[in-house]
């Protein structure tokens, strides 16, 4: 069937094989451009993107035609050859394994965009692996079975 109105929007969180700090602050926007230059082409929006030295945010909507799972191949599948073939960064770059994928409502639009542009003020006060906790703990809670 076909989906005539959607509002699908998912925060991504991709991290750097082993957490490595890999991604140079003097190349950190032109990665940025190029990871929005692949959700539009995929007929996504991209709403906000933060490229931090071992890690990336980002928050999208998507088409009901494209999951998150294959969106976020093809962005660091194309993302990881854009930076290896630029030689962007020293060593052989790529991105763990896994990522991570938030369902955002409309609602919290502005407030995840306002996080992800506010990354560098963010880490002055929290490691990633802090912040990634945080995440996982909030996002990962079960309804309480009786709230039906």
């Amino acid at each position: 069937m076909k989906i005539e109105y959607n509002n699908l929007y998912t925060h991504f969180v991709f991290v750097t094989h082993h957490r490595i700090a890999m991604i140079k602050p003097q190349f950190r926007e032109r990665i940025e451009k190029y990871i929005t230059g692949i959700v539009n082409n995929k007929g996504c929006k991209m709403y906000a993107i933060y490229a931090n030295p071992e890690h990336v945010h980002f928050l999208i909507s998507r088409s009901p035609a494209i999951s998150e799972e294959t969106i976020a191949t093809v962005i660091a599948n194309s993302s990881e050859n854009f930076i290896n073939d630029n030689n962007l960064c020293s060593g052989k770059f790529s991105w763990q394994q896994s990522a991570s994928a938030f369902s955002v409502s409309k609602g919290d639009i502005e407030n995840v965009c306002r996080y992800i542009l506010n990354q560098p003020e963010h880490h002055r006060n929290k490691t990633f692996e802090e912040e990634y906790n945080e995440f996982i703990r909030y996002y990962q809670k079960t309804i309480n079975p009786s709230i039906r």
